[in-house]
């Protein structure tokens, strides 16, 4: 009997020191797991969805060349390896152009101009009217989206009534009767695109507010006496930016195809200076001509830029769905 009794006593220690011990390595295991915030949640969750991450590094290469392309404006000079408004008769036999070549790796217009460096330059005009275009928009529909949302009442009905008065006409022809009111030049785009895309931004903001401004947290400032603009724009509105985030993506990608779209009109940037829209009207007649890489290197780039930035934006979109998550 105590022979059992020892061996009962021994089998019982010995599956409690496996169960502690198990439970210590489990224990383990979810402490090295921690828990994910709202934006580790989401990054995880955006780098599974491939064609987003392209998009995402083509947007760090187009942003990174446009930023150091616009440094080297300022020092009066240019990234790119010639002047891109530099004439050479030499290097445009027949008026046609001369195709790629060591020297000139995307060939010459008919102006003899190399056009790497002018899509180069190109490139600076497109990130600074979609960043500036989106900014402006952003300034004014996040004044005015969370002011409507949270108030309610008749300023809720004057701000989205004049917002359906934006969204009624056609925004390219919008753009260009604006266009038509302000001084020519390259700042008068992203000032039109940025006055008329704000609506999108407040409407959007508009409708996550509505959600918010009931909760708990919004309660208690108030109750701790914080002034509306305090609670507004200190605590209402940065627990609604997620939606707004992914519009911001898809909007700079919009802005760049208006931006082309405008110059391709003739309005906007003016010559001598490069834009990949300009490039494109300039540079359409030649195709028949047998002249392609005037046409299709803008071309590539204005493509290639704005999937960059679509493509970014759905991926984010789908990464903060919360319908989406698993």
């Amino acid at each position: 009997m105590p022979d059992r009794d020892t061996s009962g006593n021994q089998i019982t220690q010995d599956l409690t020191i496996s169960t502690v011990s198990e439970a210590d390595i489990i224990e383990e295991r979810l402490g090295d797991e921690k828990p994910l915030g709202l934006w580790g949640d989401t990054w995880r969750r955006l780098k599974r969805n491939r064609l987003a991450v392209v998009g995402m590094c083509i947007i760090i290469v187009f942003i990174a060349v446009g930023s150091a392309e616009e440094i080297a404006s300022l020092a009066g000079g240019y990234l790119a390896p010639y002047d891109p408004n530099e004439v050479n008769y030499a290097l445009s036999p027949q008026g046609l152009g001369s195709p790629p070549s060591w020297s000139h790796p995307f060939g010459t217009d008919y102006l003899g101009r190399d056009v790497f460096s002018r899509v180069l330059v190109a490139t600076r005009v497109s990130m600074l009217v979609g960043v500036i275009a989106v900014a402006i928009a952003l300034i004014i529909g996040l004044t005015l989206g969370p002011i409507s949302g949270y108030y309610g009442g008749w300023v809720d009905s004057v701000i989205m009534r004049t917002a359906d008065v934006f969204f009624a006409f056609p925004f390219i022809l919008f753009v260009l009767l604006l266009l038509t009111v302000l001084p020519p030049g390259f700042g008068s785009v992203f000032i039109a695109i940025g006055i008329l895309g704000w609506a999108s931004y407040a409407r959007l903001n508009r409708g996550s507010v509505l959600s918010v401004k009931a909760m708990e947290f919004v309660e208690a400032a108030r109750a701790q006496g914080a002034s509306d603009l305090r609670i507004i724009f200190r605590h209402v509105l940065p627990n609604t930016m997620a939606p707004v985030y992914v519009a911001i993506a898809m909007g700079i990608g919009g802005a760049i195809a208006t931006e082309a779209a405008l110059a391709f009109l003739g309005l906007g940037i003016q010559p001598p200076d490069a834009s990949w829209g300009k490039m494109i009207s300039d540079n359409l007649t030649y195709l028949a001509a047998g002249s392609w890489w005037m046409l299709t290197f803008p071309s590539f780039f204005l493509v290639v830029t704005v999937f960059g930035f679509i493509s970014f934006g759905n991926g984010l979109r789908d990464a903060t769905d919360p319908k989406l998550k698993e």
